[in-house]
């Protein structure tokens, strides 16, 4: 069997620490040793076989956050198929395209879902649904618990795809980023050597697994070093703060920090027992990284990346973890500035994409002719490799840790009755990083805005949604009749602030 397939890599592990803890809920209801996960993985990965799942299948998967789900994520990789995990915000037309997209061999969804998942399956050519339930239960769950618990790992290249990841876009629809076992194992590897992660951890994680950074990051670190994972399947503070003391490492987005720092309780005391905090996924701003650390003595260990190329920079381990940098290239990975600084960042290595599932042409414009991936990330790079990210020169918001492109949101509110035009843009929040809004012109009566909001809310994901909508004459627009959103931002900047932040 080749040793490329991640899996076989993982299962490596598991035998070594067999009877060790590999994962456990922190409300104590589920623990698992590294045996049981290799186990379970056997058995589901039988299940989806005798679904018809093969080498090289996508299986579509938009379950709710469960150790169950961490096993078929597990399974599929096993098989050599390739994994496809859908924000379980989605809404039925958003999940509609992706089915089309990918053309899946199988759908996982919730239960609730599996009778219009099963429509979608039967017009898509999807050889069977299956489902998953939050609490780990459901059809699929049940096929696994009569499979047998030993399972041969299929081999894989380097180059074979694992997983196959959505992500936005400036123009057009969300592309398909075909990740392979190569990606991952190097960008993992890596990240367990610089943040020093070994069995001796144990990661708190409270981030979803829809997500490159709760699945990729955070499960194959873990899952490579022989760390336990203290499992919340969401972020709640409160249960978060109370658990600190029983881990050594955690992983967030910016939103996670400003919520256990909205408890003026939070301090030392809370986090004498945490080796790291680690924030990705939106920018973490430079106040809430010298508040945390004034608080708790801990400096946040900022890094940076995206779904096409897994991690590309953190701040160091042992050194400056400067606030409003993401630090240095990883080990193997090169970046540089296209053009004079600021620049857009570009960037190779073995973590990068093979690229846009079935869009050879779009692949080719977003890498260079010396093979450079084009991020859209504007940045500086100092004279020592530090990075720092000043803007995107591609038109994305990030809000709460998810990427969000504004044009499918202003296709969605152009149809609404009395909407002339509309531009969306991301404004400063506290919370989320970025927060959602949306300018518009009328060309007749309009709904108020919170029936407008709820409208949409029916056809995006919520996190897509705009948290307000203000009316304008006109939009801004430049000499060549672009919409200048530089200038939207800067007009509505304060909506989120504290102190209420009139417009």
């Amino acid at each position: 069997m080749s040793h490329a397939n991640l899996y076989a890599r993982f299962e490596r592990v598991f035998e070594t620490h067999a009877e060790k803890t590999a994962i456990r809920s922190a409300d104590g209801g589920t623990s698992l040793s590294f045996g049981d996960l290799a186990r379970g993985a056997a058995r589901y990965a039988n299940a989806l076989s005798a679904l018809g799942v093969e080498r090289g299948d996508r299986v579509t998967v938009q379950v709710e956050k469960s150790i169950a789900n961490v096993l078929l994520y597990l399974a599929v990789m096993k098989l050599g198929a390739v994994y496809q995990p859908l924000n379980t915000a989605y809404t039925a037309a958003e999940f509609s395209y992706f089915v089309k997209d990918a053309q899946p061999k199988l759908i996982i969804c919730d239960p609730s879902r599996q009778m219009e998942m099963r429509a979608l399956a039967d017009q898509c050519k999807v050889f069977a649904v299956v489902n998953l339930d939050a609490a780990g239960n459901g059809s699929l769950a049940t096929m696994a618990a009569t499979m047998d618990d030993r399972h041969e790992t299929v081999e894989a290249s380097d180059d074979d795809l694992a997983g196959l990841l959505y992500t936005s876009g400036t123009t057009g629809r969300s592309k398909g980023a075909m990740i392979t076992h190569g990606n991952l194992f190097s960008n993992a590897s890596t990240l367990v050597d610089l943040w020093r992660i070994t069995g001796a951890d144990t990661l708190l994680h409270a981030l979803p697994i829809f997500h490159v950074h709760g699945l990729y990051v955070a499960l194959n670190t873990a899952f490579l070093s022989g760390a336990e994972i203290l499992w919340f399947d969401k972020f709640d503070a409160k249960a978060v703060t109370a658990s600190l003391a029983q881990a050594t490492l955690m992983m967030g987005v910016p939103t996670f920090y400003t919520r256990l720092l909205s408890d003026l309780s939070f301090g030392p005391d809370v986090t004498q027992n945490m080796r790291l905090f680690i924030s990705g996924s939106a920018p973490l701003l430079a106040e809430t990284h010298r508040e945390f650390e004034a608080r708790t003595g801990h400096a946040i260990l900022e890094r940076y990346g995206m779904t096409e190329t897994g991690m590309i920079t953190s701040n160091p381990y042992e050194g400056a973890r400067v606030p409003g940098t993401v630090g240095f290239a990883l080990s193997g990975v090169s970046v540089h500035v296209s053009g004079s600084q600021p620049g857009v960042l570009e960037v190779k290595g073995p973590n990068v994409f093979k690229g846009y599932w079935r869009m050879p042409e779009k692949t080719r414009e977003e890498f260079t002719g010396d093979g450079y991936f084009i991020t859209g990330d504007v940045c500086t790079i100092a004279a020592d490799g530090r990075v720092s990210i000043v803007g995107r020169a591609k038109d994305l918001i990030i809000s709460g840790g998810f990427n969000i492109y504004p044009k499918e949101i202003e296709e969605v509110l152009d149809q609404l009755p009395g909407v002339g035009e509309s531009a969306v843009i991301g404004v400063p929040h506290p919370d989320f990083g970025e927060g959602v809004i949306a300018a518009i012109t009328a060309s007749g009566p309009l709904a108020p805005e919170a029936e407008m909001i709820a409208t949409l809310s029916r056809t995006l994901a919520r996190f897509k949604v705009p948290k307000r909508i203000f009316l304008v004459d006109a939009l801004p627009r430049n000499a060549m009749g672009k919409v200048q959103k530089a200038e939207l931002r800067k007009r509505y900047q304060a909506v989120f602030a504290p102190e209420g932040g009139s417009v």
